[in-house]
């Protein structure tokens, strides 16, 4: 069964108040589940932007990996670029594309901020930056509150949600906010931990994500070992992507 997380992008009717001890258990990784389909956004269809190909062939800037480690996209048309070592796979990130038409609450957000849906948005404004990146920590609240939910659903007590602080970052040529997220057992240890990136171009939300979680199937590493590793890489890779497209 997919995460509700990966499906709650679309329609995004998507923090929590986390005790010390919790957040420095998160902090300790932090450096800074979709079938694959013939489009770039994994969505539910109703919600998808269809861009052919696998849009990391066509976004993807200059790559950082741990020593021996290689980054590129991913055969075929699904959204997702390989980490790889001699030749193997260790995990993916996933990229998904939701047209703003398409994300009623996030309309909402932006005019919380103080911009209107229609509006014709100077990038280069430091005000405007601060408005979007006003409605971009909103939207990762509001995420998270769902996830949090949804967690405490699936797994009752067992596993404790941390959530992370949203960061402001540059995403390409974007400003956007990382987030990130752990589910964490009650008797130690992670039972996921996923990273996220999200910006806004005026057009269209851009998310873009990978972890440990087992419930995944892409978008994510299968050893959370290797994820750490390849976390501090993660957010050069980000800064170098070529968007807005």
């Amino acid at each position: 069964m997919l995460r509700l997380y990966h499906v709650l992008f679309g329609a995004l009717v998507v923090s929590v108040l986390t005790p010390l001890s919790l957040i420095q258990a998160f902090s300790k990784f932090s450096a800074e589940h979709k079938s694959q389909q013939p489009a770039v956004v994994q969505a539910s269809a109703s919600n998808s932007q269809t861009i052919q190909g696998n849009i990391w062939k066509t976004i993807l800037g200059k790559t950082s990996a741990p020593s021996g480690w290689s980054v590129s996209p991913c055969e075929g048309t699904a959204p997702l670029l390989c980490v790889s070592s001699q030749e193997k796979v260790l995990g993916t990130v996933e990229i998904g594309v939701y047209p703003l038409d398409k994300l009623p609450n996030f309309q909402k957000m932006l005019v919380q901020a103080g911009i209107s849906a229609n509006s014709k948005i100077n990038y280069q404004d430091p005000k405007n930056q601060n408005q979007v990146t006003s409605a971009l920590e909103r939207w990762t609240s509001e995420h998270y509150n769902v996830l949090a939910k949804d967690r405490k659903k699936e797994y009752g007590n067992k596993i404790t949600f941390s959530s992370q602080p949203p960061q402001t970052v540059q995403v390409g040529q974007l400003k956007g906010v990382s987030y990130g997220f752990a589910g964490l057992k009650k008797q130690g240890g992670s039972h996921e931990e996923h990273r996220g990136y999200v910006a806004f171009d005026g057009k269209a939300l851009y998310v873009i994500t990978t972890a440990f979680d087992k419930a995944s199937t892409t978008g994510k590493f299968e050893n959370l070992e290797n994820l750490r590793n390849f976390e501090p890489h993660l957010p050069v890779i980000v800064r170098q992507v070529k968007l807005p497209k």
